[in-house]
């Protein structure tokens, strides 16, 4: 999966052949093909190369706003843009192109502009300048300008600004859906639970009636879902407070709105807005906390399903790792490549939490030693913080400095105060929060192995 936080050119467009509310049919075209398309229907090949770039940046970077901000998909439609010029760009479906002006799209394709400091593309708004003028560029005023000595660069700033930059040789890669392609809800962690956090206490500013999130650490506590819920509440969704695909589109055109991204005024995002603290692809060579997590889940799977071997949870994905996640691939007709990406992570998670619904009875009795397959953190209730507590109670047993807990059910500041003492003392991130490699920690405490 790529990453969503930095624009990439996408290697096809979905065209919708009319207004977006008009019975039209949808194209999917090549997006250099899409930019020849348009550039030449849009202005004329004889005028100075300078203006024809300068356009023709203009159309690569509008379009790629429409991608990159998900403008129709989180609407509700199943296309990219449209080809009425009264909302986006002209596209004449099979009209061939110019040469000169193919020969430049070839050259830029994957080049865009942005404003200095920001990461989403322009809105280049643009208008002929003759029948319609706008606040944005005007093509047939980039023809006065390129005569009079302006370069492309030049001749942007005149319309957009000293502030902008132009991103030069950029990623070509597939146009991934930003939705997960899982509902996220209380106890699920990653990037994408991070990325509603941020983005609802953005909304939250518009809208206060949201509870601002605390921590937005990628973990869906009980403060996320509360703010989930009041979202969902204020824009007329089911108030169950998880993130299906309605509410994450929801959530992102919301955030969008507020942001102003498809405005020539946006706001903006910053880098430190779109960083990642969550690994979204693992391979071989990485190590860390994620792959340990990784390692645990296949140790688990593996450990009920011989098609998978199990792996040491050293941290470290090696070929051993790389192996372990190629067999799981080919025993779920998954694209055998090694690589743990969306797609394999979700079906992962989805084989590991079958384990859990359907353990034989012959391993009921160490059901309270398998991870629940989500992060517990304090506030969350019932039979999953129950079995944590009585793994507590058994450590604290076979190891009397470890605080004594009582089953209660509830994560409360004694389950808390256990779970940070265990994780200093073995050098597992400090947050009070039950993880995979917390729990498994805990499990081993409770078998008296301390080492």
């Amino acid at each position: 999966m790529p990453d969503a936080s930095i624009p990439i050119i996408p290697q096809y467009i979905t065209v919708h052949l009319g207004a977006p509310d008009q019975p039209a049919r949808n194209v999917t075209v090549p997006f250099i093909d899409y930019i020849k398309n348009v550039a030449s229907s849009e202005i004329y090949p004889t005028w100075p190369e300078a203006s024809l770039r300068a356009n023709i940046l203009a159309q690569i970077s509008f379009a790629l706003n429409r991608i990159y901000t998900e403008w129709y998909r989180s609407r509700g439609y199943d296309f990219d843009i449209t080809n009425s010029t009264q909302y986006d760009q002209k596209f004449i479906e099979n009209r061939e192109y110019f040469e000169n002006i193919s020969r430049i799209v070839d050259e830029i394709f994957n080049n865009y502009v942005v404003r200095q400091g920001f990461v989403q593309p322009l809105f280049t708004q643009y208008c002929d300048g003759r029948q319609v003028t706008c606040e944005g560029l005007s093509q047939w005023g980039t023809v006065t300008l390129a005569e009079e000595g302006l370069n492309p660069y030049s001749i942007l700033q005149n319309y957009y600004g000293d502030n902008i930059n132009i991103v030069l040789n950029a990623p070509v890669s597939a146009n991934i859906p930003s939705y997960p392609d899982a509902p996220l809800q209380l106890g699920d962690a990653g990037e994408d639970v991070r990325t509603i956090q941020r983005q609802l206490n953005r909304i939250a500013d518009n809208y206060p009636a949201i509870p601002t999130i605390p921590q937005t650490n990628g973990i869906f506590d009980l403060t996320t879902e509360s703010a989930v819920r009041k979202f969902q509440e204020i824009f007329n969704l089911t108030p169950d407070g998880i993130v299906g695909k309605a509410t994450w589109y929801k959530i992102k055109y919301i955030y969008s709105s507020v942001k102003r991204l498809s405005e020539l005024s946006s706001e903006g995002l910053t880098l430190e807005e779109t960083d990642r603290e969550f690994s979204t692809i693992l391979r071989e060579g990485d190590q860390g906390v994620p792959v340990r997590v990784l390692q645990y889940y296949l140790d688990v799977i593996g450990y009920f399903d011989n098609q998978v071997p199990v792996v040491r949870l050293d941290g470290y994905f090696g070929p051993e790792t790389r192996q372990a996640v190629i067999d799981f691939q080919v025993s779920q007709e998954l694209t055998p490549d090694g690589i743990v990406g969306r797609n394999t992570w979700n079906r992962m998670t989805e084989v590991y939490e079958t384990i859990l619904r359907t353990l034989p009875a012959e391993y009921q009795h160490i059901s309270d030693q398998i991870y629940p397959g989500r992060y517990l953190s304090p506030g969350m209730e019932g039979d999953d913080v129950e079995s944590l507590q009585r793994l507590l109670q058994q450590a604290a047993r076979i190891d009397p400095s470890l605080p004594k807990v009582q089953v209660t059910g509830v994560y409360g500041p004694e389950t808390e105060e256990a779970i940070r003492m265990i994780q200093e003392r073995y050098g597992l991130p400090v947050n009070g929060i039950t993880s995979p490699l917390t729990w498994g920690r805990v499990v081993l405490l409770s078998k008296g192995i301390l080492a």
